[in-house]
């Protein structure tokens, strides 16, 4: 469910493994009998002895290739300039490599400017235009320098794939420059006569933005996105375009990514934590550039409502230094944030009363108030609160919505049901997305598991129905796009809608596992013990290899070395906290990507590297900007943690691909077997 399936729709194969040489004939005859329906299909494609051959000569040529590089991130919470650094830069690996071929031959600056040209190619260009005397001269130790750069990374790839990733326009010229050498005496003037012509038709400055394109493209095989995409940052809508074209990636749903999904389905209680959030970091941008979302009514009903009110317990987080926001701007998104936050907590009530069966009731914290002593009780314990402007709430009903709040839920809910690009950016999601992943090994989760004290696995209730450990995360993965499928009874619709909010801030979801997501007590008590959000389980056990033994195990996660490797929570490396959890076992890479965890975590985030040597993690320091990296040729500053190598290097056969393409082998063999002995009968290729 989990691998890719581009070859497999191909060659529709059981795996398995055939010693032709050492089967009897009565057996693979036999054996070829019970495969007959998809031999037959396999021969459309392969008529005969000839094109079935070569198809294994090829597969098993790709076998004893290096396993190619892998990328995890996690908690990318809409730091659109950072992530797309990183992919550019591939976690700093174009910068090795080009050390690596020009150490002894380029200055540390020369290196840079090189690598800063890379990543931004148009826009370094621009500035190099601007300050370079003899362009043609650039030119032509520019071309040569990136092409000994894109043969080195294209190196562990055949043809074929790479092929596949030439832009179309200098597909042939760039393939031709790949595969010959300068210093070779039979072909340097047909070389350099190539690089001149280049320059001399003024193609020079597109064929270098291909090249530079093509570098970034090879440097990464396959990039995991261990959740939460949203919220926080400015860019979450960027980082999902960019996603939406990028080619070899999936995703593993977060807790802030279901929650998009979640408004984007039509849960009210879901619209309302989306633009709470956004509106306590300031993060304007991606709801009304981004997405469309009209703010106005909302707006307006703020500032009606809570014109005279300060709302000093909804002021707005905005980074350290920040400008863009008047102080005007900052005290009516303040009154907005009130404003939806008093939404949301009426609207939270509602469903909890609606779904009696997550056992949530202690949640209904805004019936709590008394407005007459301005203090609310908690667990027999009555506190003093800290705002008492509640103009909207009613003592006789609290979580009944006004009407005026009534149609300002309706507006945003339009608003969301009908933006085209969310809708795109969604089906992205269920498209490349899931709960869980298993690759290589390695098993692929954005927060936690469901454990019981003992840490055996629990059993959750979805619908009437329990689950636990992998079937528990399939079924979640299910229902959430139940929410989107039109062929679903209506009453399962329903569920999965809702359901999304659970997701959200249930105790036993798995994107969440605490107690309580304690929101309201931080807004309105004082006292922070009743802030205090008991984490489940799953984070308490983590840390002991035979729990995770057994999580691998119940998920049939195979191999000598594999690993647990989640996100979700900051790991505080500033306070010692070390990612790298139960021997080895587990690997929990949010570092935070966000502005807002950099004080938390005392670094911007982190990229497990896994490449055909193992496993390596890239600590990253805070991103200045693009304009500085291609100005000055500044870079994200990153150290490097060797987690787990090797002394034998990874082919691709040791991974789940090479599992795929043996099982396609084998079957290529019976295919041939079948065609010599006239079982099947070879046809002519036309």
């Amino acid at each position: 469910l989990f691998l890719p399936m581009s070859l497999l729709n191909l060659y529709p194969m059981k795996p398995k493994r055939h010693k032709m040489s050492t089967t009897s004939t009565t057996a693979i005859q036999k054996e070829i009998e019970n495969d007959r329906r998809v031999l037959e299909l396999l021969a459309q494609t392969f008529p005969d002895v000839s094109s079935a051959s070569t198809e294994i000569i090829n597969l098993e040529a790709i076998l004893n290739l290096p396993k190619g590089t892998e990328h995890f991130v996690a908690d990318l919470h809409g730091e659109h300039e950072a992530f797309r650094h990183i992919l550019k830069n591939a976690s700093g690996n174009i910068k090795r490599k080009v050390t690596e071929i020009y150490a002894t031959t380029m200055r540390e600056h020369e290196i840079r400017e090189l690598c800063s040209l890379i990543y931004y190619p148009e826009r370094k260009l621009q500035y190099i235009r601007a300050s370079e005397p003899d362009m043609e001269d650039f030119y032509n130790i520019t071309l040569h320098q990136l092409i000994r750069v894109c043969q080195t990374v294209s190196s562990k790839y055949t043809r074929s794939k790479v092929r596949k990733a030439l832009p179309r326009e200098f597909a042939y010229i760039i393939e031709e420059l790949l595969h010959e050498s300068p210093s070779d005496d039979n072909k340097q003037a047909y070389f350099n006569r190539i690089i001149e012509t280049i320059i001399s038709t003024g193609q020079a400055d597109p064929f270098i933005i291909a090249l530079c394109n093509v570098i970034q493209r090879l440097s990464i095989d396959q990039l995991h996105i261990l959740g939460d995409i949203f919220d926080r940052g400015p860019g979450a809508h960027i980082i999902m375009d960019t996603l939406c074209s990028y080619r070899h990636f999936d995703i593993q749903w977060g807790n802030h990514d279901a929650l998009w999904m979640g408004a984007a389905a039509g849960n009210d209680c879901c619209i309302a934590n989306v633009l709470r959030l956004s509106l306590r970091y300031g993060n304007l941008a991606t709801l009304e550039d981004g997405y469309g979302i009209n703010l106005v009514p909302l707006a307006t009903f703020a500032m009606e409502t809570y014109g005279d009110d300060p709302c000093v317990n909804f002021e707005v987080h905005l980074p350290e230094g920040d400008s863009t926001h008047t102080e005007k701007t900052r005290r009516l998104i303040a009154q907005m944030h009130k404003a939806i936050s008093i939404i949301q907590f009426k609207l939270e009530a509602r469903m909890i009363d609606k779904r009696p069966e997550w056992g949530m009731a202690a949640r209904k914290l805004i019936c709590n108030i008394d407005p007459e002593k301005q203090s609310i009780t908690l667990d027999g314990v009555k506190y003093p609160l800290k705002d008492t402007n509640l103009p909207t709430i009613d003592p006789k009903d609290p979580s009944m919505l006004t009407p005026e709040e009534q149609e300002l839920i309706d507006k945003l809910h339009h608003s969301f049901s009908v933006s085209d690009k969310l809708k795109k950016h969604i089906k992205c999601l269920l498209s490349y997305g899931c709960m869980y992943g298993i690759y290589n090994s390695n098993l692929l989760f954005h927060a936690s598991l469901p454990l019981n004290a003992d840490g055996s696995l629990k059993e959750v209730d979805i619908n009437g129905h329990k689950y636990s450990g992998r079937q528990l995360l399939h079924q979640i993965g299910m229902t959430m796009r139940a929410a989107f499928n039109d062929d679903t009874p209506e009453d399962e619709r329903t569920f999965a809608r809702d359901y999304y909010w659970y997701l959200w801030c249930g105790p036993d979801s798995p994107l969440f596992d605490k107690s309580k997501m304690a929101t309201f007590e931080r807004y309105f008590i004082a006292d922070t013990s009743t802030h205090k959000e008991e984490k489940g389980y799953y984070y308490k056990l983590r840390d002991n290899e035979d729990i995770c033994n057994r999580i691998l195990d119940a998920f049939s996660v195979k191999g000598s070395h594999r690993h647990i490797i989640n996100g979700h929570v900051p790991v505080r490396i500033s306070r010692g906290e070390n990612p790298i959890k139960a021997n080895g076992k587990l690997m929990v890479i949010d570092g935070g990507f966000a502005k807002a965890y950099h004080d938390t975590t005392g670094i911007a985030g982190y990229t497990l590297v896994f490449h055909s040597r193992g496993f390596q993690l890239v600590q990253h320091e805070p991103f200045t900007s693009a304009e500085e990296a291609i100005k000055n040729g500044t870079d994200i500053a990153s150290t490097t943690q060797i987690v787990e190598l090797s002394s034998k290097r990874m082919r691709v056969r040791d991974t789940d691909k090479g599992r795929e393409l043996q099982s396609q082998i084998d079957e290529l063999y019976e295919l041939l077997y079948a065609y010599r002995h006239g079982i099947i009968k070879e046809r002519s290729r036309t």
